[in-house]
């Protein structure tokens, strides 16, 4: 029956992803993955499915208002937008290169367009693109069937890591290096080629679905990325849970996405270490507050157990 159920889940999410599209919007994928997770165990008392829902009502939420703020931060006029400053940095750290033009000019062609035909690291480099709107929340939906406590622990740092870019976005809007181009400060050969990977699958995730979903958005939400933020994050998590030398392969996927990001002209190598400094301050208050946390825990239930050991009436062993 699981997989008879699992085949039908299947079914159903190629239909959609062929009429609408890829759910990268965040609370359309939630939805998926609750309805994977009835899928895995339909069985179950229906009050217990809606557990789910339940629980991740909170973080879609937050996750709604990253969404909508983060579109309407760049027109708050907290500051104005920053154009030149990535630009010198990057030629700063490469020796006077700027990464995102020798990648083009080399991996793809003079003109660089989005419609061309794509080479094959084009088709795998757009996967790992279209990965962040997935990896991430299929983690924490496995968690959550899982261990709860450790889906909180997960879900504190994803949505801390969301809402600090959030701030510096709207304290630090900058722009991108394809609007850099567009605008004149960048030679015009620099183009945004996200999606050309996936540009022969019309719908279902080639450069129309992004710049659709893009829409939304905030253009000159770029400093930090967190693409590479949340894909640091990803690695960073299972690399310090899971076992066996051959976990540290996950270190993969961040430098993949870093070096898309850079490539396809969606961010300079500034806004990538920025996103690694981001989840550093992340993981690394989650951690000092859950330990201090944590020491108060035990010494809550060593008192309660000395307290039970030493009521009248009780034995020990």
């Amino acid at each position: 029956m699981r997989i008879l159920w699992l085949l039908v889940y299947v079914g159903a999410l190629a239909a959609y992803i062929v009429v609408v599209g890829l759910p990268k919007q965040s609370w359309v994928a939630v939805i998926w993955l609750w309805l994977l997770t009835v899928a895995w165990d339909l069985r179950k008392p229906f009050r217990e499915h809606l557990a789910f829902l339940r629980d991740w009502s909170l973080p879609v939420a937050l996750l709604l208002v990253y969404l909508y703020s983060r579109g309407i931060s760049d027109d708050l006029g907290f500051a104005s937008v920053h154009v030149t400053e990535p630009i010198d940095a990057d030629r700063w750290l490469f020796g006077g290169v700027l990464p995102t033009e020798w990648l083009q000019a080399h991996l793809c062609g003079a003109p660089c367009v989005r419609a061309s035909s794509p080479a094959w690291y084009d088709v795998l480099l757009t996967t790992v693109y279209y990965s962040h709107f997935f990896v991430a929340l299929s983690i924490a939906a496995l968690l959550w069937m899982r261990d709860r406590p450790e889906w909180i622990r997960y879900m504190r740092r994803y949505l801390s890591l969301t809402f600090l870019a959030l701030v510096i976005y709207i304290v630090y809007p900058m722009a991108p290096p394809w609007m850099a181009s567009r605008d004149g400060y960048l030679t015009g050969d620099i183009a945004r080629i996200t999606g050309r990977g996936w540009w022969e699958f019309g719908r279902g995730g080639g450069g129309s679905a992004h710049q659709s979903f893009s829409a939304v958005g905030n253009q000159v939400a770029a400093m930090p990325s967190l693409h590479a933020g949340i894909a640091i994050l990803v690695a960073a998590w299972a690399i310090s849970r899971l076992r066996g030398p051959w976990r540290w392969l996950i270190a993969l996927y961040p430098v993949a996405m870093s070096f898309m990001l850079v490539y396809y002209a969606e961010h300079y190598v500034v806004d990538i270490i920025a996103g690694g400094l981001c989840v550093a301050i992340v993981l690394v208050g989650w951690t000092l507050w859950e330990r201090h946390g944590g020491r108060e825990d035990r010494d809550q239930r060593d008192d309660r157990d000395q307290r039970v050991v030493g009521a009248p009436g009780t034995e020990t062993s």
